[in-house]
């Protein structure tokens, strides 16, 4: 398939400054299927490269902060991929300056993985990242589908650590309960659609069931384990759905109820009315930080539906997960690596394979924290990026793993997408089958050939990875504050604003 390039005004909402880069990179075109440029038919599609024009200065959208001084009350902290962004680490650092850190969505399927100051690494799946602070509390939200005895297993391996989290994690009294039964129906669904091609690719962590629970308004909350014998006769009923939907559904109720006796006196003193306090605090004027859990593509709502998870982690998950008002934040930051990854079924643009994807996967260290599977890996999509920070509102962006891709001669970034008759997509598309046909318009930037995991500077960063993040700054409009380059809690970068 060949693409043809005009010169169209507006290339997904950019004018032709935003869409084309500072010094005069290059641009081509290959269809995404992919790493060897073959067509959707198997037929090589012919790439172009067309000398760019260099464009006037950046107009960086106002942000919340209108100088480098970065202290807003109310943070928000979003992925704005497909997850495993690395949220987890700017939270972490984020969290030393905040009293209140909270979880809003998503269950256990969240692995976010972080660094103490002595280089130890922690893996969390439900306890908000900030509980690393000594000094910060925690707050589990109404939003998070949770799951009591993974909880506590999370809680007594960082008590085991030394980290103290008895006093200082409050979960929601609406938050939802998930199941073991949650766990089993979500594998046997996967099941079903086993051969069929349908496969979700689900963590089988039970989430999906357990917001269907919420959903149908059969589901029980946290706040219910203060009554026992109604809390009961809720898990039978609950119990006797997945009984009937499904005939090797094997779940002993009447032990479950036996365990969650214990488990009602343990959580007792951990729960809390959070969206009473949530307001409350920030009525006071105390620093609260929140952590999205998952990612915006992965969204109910704006991801590749039904390739999502069960929850929405754009900004409104945000809201209704802690039952706090748009007007009290004051920062939306989303996360966004320097290139992409998947886990899990779907639709994927950008996609490489073979070797260039089996490096940077192995370099990345790209496997799931929550199920260790490897995750798939592509360019970097400045069309979803663009479409995640305009759902979002994102005030600033944290670009993640700079690092990684030191040693390439040259980067790909998706700019476009195109109908297989080279018309453009003015858009993120919702329909699926059109997004696995489109072909990926791509600029290329050269790369920058050096270690930067020890830079912790930005004026020490070389001059190709300074033009790479201003390349990504310019096509969103939104100021790139931070950059990883290395695992480590110190491996990171400030850009000031005007530089």
């Amino acid at each position: 398939m060949t693409t043809v390039y005009h010169a169209p005004s507006c290339v997904m909402g950019l004018n032709m400054n935003q869409s084309m880069s500072k010094n005069g990179y290059v641009r081509s075109s290959m269809p995404h299927l992919n790493g060897t440029g073959t067509g959707l038919f198997g037929r090589r599609a012919p790439t172009h490269r067309v000398q760019m024009r260099r464009p006037g200065p950046s107009s960086i959208v106002a942000s919340a902060q209108e100088s480098d001084v970065f202290d807003p009350q109310v943070c928000v902290v979003l992925g704005t991929q497909w997850g495993d962004e690395g949220k987890g680490k700017l939270v972490d650092v984020l969290a030393q300056e905040y009293g209140i850190v909270a979880r809003a969505q998503g269950g256990a399927n969240a692995g976010h993985t972080i660094y103490d100051t002595e280089g130890n690494k922690y893996k969390l799946h439900l306890i908000p990242s900030g509980i690393l602070n000594p000094e910060a509390t925690c707050v589990v939200g109404n939003g998070v589908v949770v799951h009591l005895p993974g909880l506590f297993d999370e809680i007594k391996g960082l008590e085991e650590r030394g980290v103290k989290v008895e006093g200082r994690l409050i979960i929601s009294d609406r938050a939802h309960l998930l199941f073991d039964m949650h766990k089993e129906i979500d594998g046997l669904r996967e099941s079903e659609l086993s051969g069929t091609g349908k496969q979700i690719g689900t963590t089988k962590r039970g989430i999906g069931p357990a917001y269907a629970s919420k959903a149908t308004r059969n589901g029980i909350r946290v706040g219910d384990l203060v009554d026992m014998d109604n809390f009961a006769e809720k898990l039978r009923k609950l119990a006797l759905d997945g009984q009937k939907r499904f005939e090797d559904f094997e779940y002993d109720v009447e032990g479950e109820i036996e365990k969650y006796k214990e488990i009602a006196q343990t959580v007792a003193p951990y729960v809390g009315d959070t969206v009473n306090l949530i307001n409350e605090w920030a009525n006071a004027g105390e620093k609260i930080l929140i952590e999205g859990a998952n990612a915006t593509l992965l969204d109910m709502d704006f991801g590749t539906y039904p390739f999502v998870t069960s929850s929405n982690p754009s900004i409104g998950g945000v809201l209704t997960g802690l039952g706090i008002a748009p007007t009290k934040l004051g920062a939306i930051i989303g996360v966004a690596k320097a290139y992409t990854t998947r886990v899990g079924a779907g639709p994927y643009p950008t996609e490489l394979f073979g070797d260039l994807a089996d490096t940077l996967r192995e370099v990345g260290a790209e496997y799931g924290t929550t199920t260790g599977r490897p995750r798939r890996i592509g360019w970097l999509d400045m069309v979803a990026l663009k479409y995640a920070s305009q759902i979002n509102g994102l005030t600033h962006l944290n670009i993640t793993k700079l690092d990684v891709l030191s040693d390439l001669d040259e980067i790909k970034v998706g700019v476009a997408y195109r109908h297989p008759d080279g018309t453009l997509l003015p858009s993120f598309p919702s329909n699926l089958d059109l997004m696995e046909r489109c072909e990926v318009e791509y600029e290329v930037l050269p790369g920058w050939k050096e270690d930067i995991s020890k830079v912790r500077t930005w004026e020490d960063l070389p001059e190709a990875a300074q033009k790479y993040v201003e390349y990504i700054e310019d096509a969103t409009g939104v100021h790139c504050k931070w950059i990883g380059v290395g695992p480590g809690r110190d491996a990171l970068v400030e850009k000031p604003r005007n530089a």
